[in-house]
């Protein structure tokens, strides 16, 4: 059975077992922990908090409004920078050339490791996603914070599942995420 999340939980145990973002956040506010961030960096802190009974205090990071380049004309020849924004002036740009575009996943981790790289070759990269989405077999890469997405996912990519239903499914996961240990699907 899960234990509660408090202050004298031991480290091995609060790994072990999944926790609700919201849950996370609510320990945090009551020790004085800062609560926002990803799901993966509010546990690091609950986990050194749990660890060390140290608040981790976060690295003050410059102002990026203050790093952004000022508002330019775009075109398919504009460099991805380091300090690249997808701002609505870059959304504008981008729906004159795809029409449907949005910022996905798949285009803002894009934007992150291709700097260097032109708007041209985001839009063939745009263009190469949606070949891909095309094919029946395509499955978008769930990230690992996902735990539950990725669970249901599994379970019914699983054959013995074949006819089962979502309740079934989110049933299992409320069994697998009440114990210790691993929350894959298995």
């Amino acid at each position: 059975m899960r234990p509660d999340l408090t202050k004298d939980l031991r480290v091995e145990h609060f790994k072990d077992f999944y926790w609700l973002k919201e849950e996370l956040q609510t320990f945090c506010r009551t020790h004085g922990i800062r609560a926002s961030g990803s799901k993966m960096e509010i546990s690091e802190r609950v986990e050194t908090f749990l660890r060390t009974g140290e608040i981790e205090l976060p690295a003050r990071k410059p102002n990026a409004r203050k790093k952004r380049e000022p508002q330019v004309e775009l075109s398919l020849d504009t460099l991805i920078t380091e300090n690249h924004h997808c701002s609505q002036h870059v959304r504008a740009f981008f729906q004159t050339v795809i029409p449907n575009f949005h910022f996905s996943t798949f285009i803002q981790n894009y934007f992150k490791t291709h700097i260097g790289k032109t708007y041209r070759d985001a839009v063939d990269a745009w263009a190469e996603e949606a070949e891909r989405k095309k094919d029946p077999a395509y499955q978008k890469t769930i990230a690992p914070q996902f735990e539950y997405n990725q669970f249901i996912r599994d379970f019914f990519a699983d054959p013995k599942n074949q006819g089962k239903t979502r309740e079934d499914a989110i049933k299992a996961w409320n069994e697998t995420k009440s114990l210790p240990g691993s929350n894959k699907y298995t």
